[in-house]
């Protein structure tokens, strides 16, 4: 019965998560009500969503740390950080361009961006929660593979952001500001070109007098 109970609550746990990505996209996070996310999610009471979640911000944690795939590929950090760089980059940005693939996690991405630009504890919320927790994997990853003497020396800060900036720029320019020339270019080229170049900037230079 324990356990039944544990499934049942985790799945009224994910309805509300479900509920709430889809109220977020249409209406904004600070716009949209507890009434509209239990109305969408199929709850009877919107008094019940803190039953589950402390409160609206724990809530939007939650949508985006499940429902966005690259923070659900960093639940598992130590298996990337065994990786080599091409493929350990080419897992990071494949996962950070899926989510094109489901419209209403790209909803949410378009308002929360909006939002941000308009009020800065949403922008610091959403940053702490997704970005910053990316970037500071990254730059660990990256520290690693320099002091392993795989990539040369660089501001690791700087690199990831050398990185991740054409991937943000393609999903902006496509998803949008749907730029034609974005538009015509797939995920995968655009990935492969971005760990290309990336690594080629980061080899270490043969020659020890020019490093």
């Amino acid at each position: 019965m324990r356990r039944r109970n544990t499934d049942d609550f985790e799945e009224r746990r994910q309805q509300i998560i479900d509920g709430a990505l889809k109220v977020f996209s249409t209406k904004g996070f600070e716009q949209a009500t507890n009434k509209e996310i239990a109305e969408a999610a199929g709850i009877g009471s919107a008094g019940l969503i803190y039953h589950y979640f402390q409160d609206k911000s724990d809530l939007l944690r939650q949508v985006i740390e499940q429902r966005v795939p690259l923070l659900q590929l960093l639940t598992h950090p130590e298996e990337l950080m065994a990786l080599p760089p091409a493929e350990a980059l080419t897992r990071f940005g494949s996962a950070y361009l899926m989510v094109m693939e489901n419209p209403a996690s790209m909803a949410v991405m378009r308002v929360v961006i909006g939002e941000a630009m308009r009020r800065p504890a949403v922008a610091r919320l959403f940053a702490e929660i997704g970005p910053n927790r990316a970037f500071r994997f990254l730059g660990e990853y990256l520290m690693r593979q320099m002091d392993a003497g795989v990539l040369r020396r660089a501001d690791p800060a700087a690199a990831v952001r050398c990185f991740v900036g054409p991937l943000f720029l393609y999903l902006l320019s496509r998803e949008i500001l749907q730029m034609p020339d974005a538009l015509a270019l797939d995920a995968e080229t655009v990935l492969a070109t971005t760990v290309d170049v990336f690594l080629h900037g980061m080899q270490v230079d043969p020659d020890p007098e020019n490093a």
